[in-house]
């Protein structure tokens, strides 16, 4: 998220694995192998007793108690070592792994049989695919292999499935390093590159990059950047800076100059936009201007206009979420091709002057519709988690579905690219769906947003870029 989420919204450190990570106990095992242990020991001895000593009904399964995450465990080795990279076309790509994705059984699928969850609410992939996915031993309940989807969930099953996963691409420009002395590592970041891992990103992500590329771990996040905004992106190396940069943040102390391109011609006079912003959805990260919103103020100037569009530097005094471009929408310029804040789907003004009439529910759902239609990547990726995904988040019909090969339940779905000929061999999965299509690489259009983080300035430090071509008075849209 351009200049917001700065310590408000995530975790201070980046070594604070997702819930798909595989964490660590403190004896130093991973949790799949406390419970590996816990199944064999009551397949041992305890077939007939639950937890606490207690028997078990004819028929009734053992669920072993759920285990406390150490939130302290970083990206390591055996992450890095999943997959490889390739280059292709100007990309950057993944090669295809398998890959668990874990989770909790949640109380709305309490009572159901996996069956009913399948159809429910994982209705992308036929339940054909997930038949023969249980046979295969890749859908697990408690460590131990499903055989027949008429079991039913309960409180605390603890769900494993073994995916092929496909990521999508982002560009293959290298992560330039401005600054590294111990304390502060500062990054150059490429637009469509996300930060941390989320949705169908994670080895295309700054973090597994730095991890597999310049053997950098143990970092702690400052801020973040949206995955199509480029620019400078603040990592502390120690506790004590991370400390320090956090303070210089709450303080506001922290001073951030972005440039962009926007439609239209921006006015010559400086412009401040003081308009609140509130966060429609927390999991998509979409905004809007709202009198119920947080307080915010952006300053807007412009730097130059060549006859269709204008580069302007933007000053924003508050860190919201996606604050720069909401404000700019706000305004009637939108940033050049961004795909959520320039979209249709806010109506006929695309938002302007906070008209768009429609409730927040509606305005999610027109935005997700128009992304998918698309095929773009900008907001279904955000809406592939792995097993832990819900029908209210994806009404995609079941025959567009199959056409397409889509599968919530694997990240191999919606723009990820299908095994290639410049792919390594052995990478296919004979119940891929995404491994049987070959997509078309992703556009300039689709990968970049103009936006660009171009300095950050504390009270003794300032970090900056160069100014990007597409800021370039002469500069003109490929067609």
């Amino acid at each position: 998220m351009e200049q917001a989420a700065l310590n408000t919204a995530t975790p201070a450190e980046v070594n604070v694995p997702s819930s798909e990570e595989k964490f660590e106990t403190k004896t130093g095992k991973r949790k799949s192998d406390d419970l590996e242990d816990k199944s064999q020991t009551n397949r041992r001895g305890k077939r007939q007793r639950g937890e606490g000593g207690k028997k078990l009904r004819a028929g009734e399964r053992y669920i072993p108690p759920p285990q406390k995450k150490n939130r302290g465990v970083s990206f390591c080795q055996e992450h890095f070592d999943e997959t490889t990279y390739y280059f292709e076309g100007g990309l950057r790509k993944v090669c295809p792994y398998y890959f668990d994705f874990r989770t909790y059984c949640k109380g709305r699928w309490i009572g159901k049989s996996l069956l009913e969850l399948f159809k429910s609410e994982f209705r992308a992939e036929s339940i054909e695919y997930y038949r023969m996915a249980a046979k295969e031993g890749r859908i697990r309940l408690n460590e131990t292999p499903v055989d027949d989807l008429s079991v039913v969930l309960r409180n605390n099953d603890y769900m494993r499935n073994t995916v092929h996963r496909h990521e999508p691409p982002v560009v293959g420009k290298p992560l330039e390093i401005l600054v590294d002395d111990g304390e502060v590592l500062v990054v150059d970041k490429p637009a469509s590159i996300p930060v941390h891992p989320c949705g169908r990103f994670r080895h295309n992500t700054v973090i597994f990059i730095l991890g597999k590329e310049r053997g950098i771990s143990e970092l702690h996040t400052v801020h973040r950047l949206d995955r199509l905004t480029s620019g400078v992106l603040l990592f502390a190396r120690t506790l004590e800076a991370s400390k320090k940069l956090d303070q210089l943040v709450r303080d506001r102390q922290l001073e951030k100059e972005y440039v962009c391109r926007v439609e239209g011609e921006f006015p010559e006079d400086e412009l401040i936009c003081e308009e609140p912003i509130l966060v429609v959805s927390f999991k998509i990260g979409i905004c809007r201007v709202d009198p119920k919103g947080k307080e915010c103020r952006t300053i807007f100037q412009r730097i130059n206009f060549n006859g269709k569009t204008s580069v302007v530097r933007c000053l924003p005094l508050t860190g919201r979420t996606h604050q720069i471009r909401v404000h700019l929408q706000y305004l009637g310029f939108p940033i050049l091709n961004d795909p959520i804040y320039g979209s249709s789907a806010w109506g006929p003004h695309r938002g302007k002057g906070g008209l768009v009439g429609k409730s927040n529910e509606e305005l999610l759902e027109a935005l997700v519709e128009e992304n998918r239609s698309q095929e773009s990547l900008h907001l279904l990726h955000m809406l592939d988690d792995g097993i832990d995904q819900g029908a209210d988040q994806n009404k995609k019909p079941e025959k567009e579905a199959k056409q397409d090969g889509a599968s919530e339940l694997n990240t191999s779905v919606g723009m990820s690219h299908g095994c290639t000929d410049e792919a390594p061999p052995g990478n296919g999965d004979h119940l891929c769906s995404e491994c049987k299509l070959v997509r078309p690489d992703p556009t300039e259009k689709e990968l970049v947003m103009y936006l660009h983080a171009l300095r950050y300035k504390g009270p003794d430090f300032e970090y900056s870029t160069r100014l990007p071509d597409w800021a370039k008075e002469d500069w003109v849209e490929a067609d």
